[in-house]
């Protein structure tokens, strides 16, 4: 059987993502593991690039991958970088959703409408206690929560074609909101710890494949 280099590319990101959530996902930084997470999102970005994805997203899943490398390092300095990486790529997401052929606020049913005031109050509470819990790292991480979100609002303006942007776009908010609480919100021995690394990493993982395979790609 025949695979393009588009479609080994991908199939390599998706061995590489399952060795990180196998083996490193829960683990302390080391070389290993940011070179293992690192290459699992650009791999998608360089076979978007092969594959002649739209620019926007490749943009999207580069920034992503440098957010990645800087946040598997476990350095205050190297995460305030990571999360302005991530904010980026939120932006470029959100750019390429709404500039998709479609796309726009007409495209919000009563129950999209709905859904965009449950994450405004989600939002709301996130931040209320990321600025109690954040430390020095509030304002930062406060001002993270309403990009991503907006991520997840422009998704929902999508053409009805794209419902694997929306399904991609809600599991990437899963991701961080998980993340967030890991990180800030959730005592040390608390049992949710054993699994909260597992949950981050296949939500996000899945949600940027889900993005990449959203999109006309030659593979």
């Amino acid at each position: 059987m025949f695979f393009t280099d588009v479609a080994i590319l991908i199939v390599t990101a998706a061995i590489l993502a399952a060795v990180y959530f196998f083996a490193f996902c829960y683990r302390g930084a080391s070389w290993p593991k940011s070179i293992v997470k690192t290459l699992s999102v650009l791999l998608l970005a360089v076979a978007g690039y092969l594959g002649g994805a739209e620019d926007l997203l490749i943009l999207a899943l580069g920034l992503s991958t440098i957010g990645d490398y800087l946040l598997s390092r476990d350095s205050e300095g190297q995460f305030l970088v990571g999360v302005a990486a991530f904010a980026s790529a939120h932006i470029a997401y959100v750019a390429l959703f709404l500039t998709t052929s479609g796309a726009g606020l007409h495209r919000l049913s009563q129950t999209d409408l709905f859904i965009v005031a449950g994450l405004a109050l989600f939002g709301l509470f996130m931040m209320s206690a990321l600025y109690r819990k954040a430390g020095d790292l509030r304002i930062a991480v406060c001002i993270y929560v309403p990009v991503i979100l907006s991520m997840g609002v422009a998704a929902l303006m999508m053409p009805g074609g794209y419902l694997g942007v929306v399904v991609a776009a809600f599991l990437f908010m899963v991701s961080d909101s998980v993340l967030a609480s890991e990180m800030f919100l959730l005592r040390e021995d608390h049992p949710l710890r054993r699994i909260t690394p597992f949950a981050v990493w296949s939500t996000y993982w899945l949600a940027q494949a889900g993005f990449l395979l959203a999109y006309p790609v030659n593979l």
